[in-house]
């Protein structure tokens, strides 16, 4: 039994594109997005991280994260949905306030 309460459906193509016309930094990359944050030093990107992961936790939704530096990447799709979700997009607008 599929429980539709907790479910989250993927995204049309449509549905994508109109969300990151709101978040011009990201990028569409195959079944998920994707922005790289720059900051001064190391540090602060450190920061920022912890900032991300604080609030991942709270929802419950993790994002792939690469540190170079003082460069992070994060790459974000909804395994349990097979691509992008809302779920994403909320993420992803959450992060760019911490930036």
């Amino acid at each position: 039994m599929v429980d539709r309460m907790n479910s989250v459906e993927k995204l049309s193509e449509e549905q994508i594109e109109a969300g990151l016309a709101d978040r011009p930094d990201w990028t569409l990359t195959g079944d998920a997005i994707q922005r790289t944050f720059s900051f001064d030093d190391f540090v602060q990107a450190m920061a920022f991280v912890t900032r991300v992961a604080d609030q991942a936790e709270a929802v419950q939704h993790h994002p792939d994260i690469l540190v170079r530096y003082n460069k992070v990447t994060l790459t974000l799709s909804t395994h349990d949905a097979g691509g992008i979700s809302e779920k994403d997009l909320s993420f992803a607008a959450d992060c760019d306030g911490y930036a």
